[in-house]
């Protein structure tokens, strides 16, 4: 259950926010301080499972072969085999393609050494390298966990910004999914709450509003 305070002030942001001929996602503003970000182990880069759902589509592409392709097809974007990773390696611009549109990859772990070959390059510098998929884990059980995750990178940059629901959302549920980052971010930074700054939530276009 989150703070009063986050629910108050996600409230604010829906309410606040002008009405738009699209739907507006609601975003986490976050501003870090003492952090030296050129030290890479200070950036937060982090795969967080939001409670309440991302509250849009996540396209998630698996790579496997055999059964769990097979049980891939029921819940994946797209399920790909080594042959379909091959021909990616000798097209850099449909790879490209690829990961700009996906924005979870799941590979079979005897298929990492390949994708690393074929895709390093290009997956890498995206932060879109694949979740390898172990083989006593189901793949239908990742996939839906991966379906509620967002990428929390701040990169060398002290503000950054973290998906954290829809405004079709209850202001309950966009709170708890707040709760979850900023709790993560608690026990990640190296000097915890100190290290946060500012924390502000709005919608795509609408004003900011302060978490408290």
């Amino acid at each position: 259950m989150a703070d009063q305070d986050i629910e108050q002030a996600v409230a604010r942001a829906l309410e606040d926010a002008p009405p738009r001929n699209f739907r507006e996602t609601v975003d986490l503003a976050i501003n870090l301080r003492d952090l030296d970000l050129n030290d890479p182990s200070n950036r937060v880069d982090e795969s967080v499972v939001l409670p309440s759902g991302t509250g849009q589509d996540t396209k998630i592409v698996v790579f496997a072969e055999g059964e769990t392709a097979v049980r891939a097809e029921e819940v994946a974007d797209e399920v790909l085999s080594s042959d379909d990773l091959e021909d990616l390696g000798d097209d850099s611009d449909a790879a490209k393609d690829l990961a700009g549109e996906t924005d979870f990859f799941i590979a079979e772990a005897s298929m990492m050494p390949d994708i690393g070959r074929y895709l390093g390059t290009v997956l890498g510098p995206r932060g879109k390298m694949p979740t390898p998929l172990q083989p006593d884990e189901d793949v239908v059980e990742t996939v839906n966990r991966m379906m509620n995750t967002v990428q929390v990178r701040s990169g060398d940059r002290r503000t950054f910004h973290a998906l954290v629901g829809t405004e079709e959302m209850s202001a309950d549920d966009i709170a708890d999914n707040i709760d979850v980052i900023l709790r993560r971010l608690h026990a990640d930074l190296e000097k915890g709450p100190l290290n946060i700054d500012t924390v502000y939530v709005k919608t795509t276009m609408g004003p900011a509003v302060e978490v408290a």
